[in-house]
């Protein structure tokens, strides 16, 4: 199974596979018939206080991961998201996040990757 990570708001291509948003609120300025999204994950994503205080400053990265990670593995959805991302060959976890290094779907991706 390979899995990537995109930014949604970058064109969706026949290589991404599987396409998941991973976040919890819908991203700005993207109409929903416009993006090509084969399952919103909004409860995966980072509860809202979580969110709220990383506010996507790189040095807190750490913490949020930490915390983040433990946030998934409580939820009680994430047995069936990973058994809806191991079913495909190829999937990629969509974020809206400027940073690529450190957001939400970092920790997924690196969560699912064992």
């Amino acid at each position: 199974m390979d899995i990537k990570l995109k930014r949604v708001y970058l064109p969706a291509e026949p290589t991404d596979g599987f396409r998941i948003l991973v976040d919890r609120l819908w991203p700005r300025g993207l109409k929903k018939e416009e993006v090509h999204v084969d399952l919103w994950s909004k409860d995966m994503g980072p509860t809202h206080e979580l969110r709220h205080w990383f506010a996507h400053i790189p040095e807190r990265f750490p913490e949020f991961a930490e915390r983040y990670e433990a946030e998934v593995r409580a939820n009680e959805d994430w047995a069936e998201f990973q058994r809806v991302v191991h079913s495909h060959d190829v999937v990629t976890l969509l974020f809206a996040a400027k940073d690529e290094q450190n957001n939400n779907a970092v920790v997924l991706a690196r969560l699912l990757q064992g």
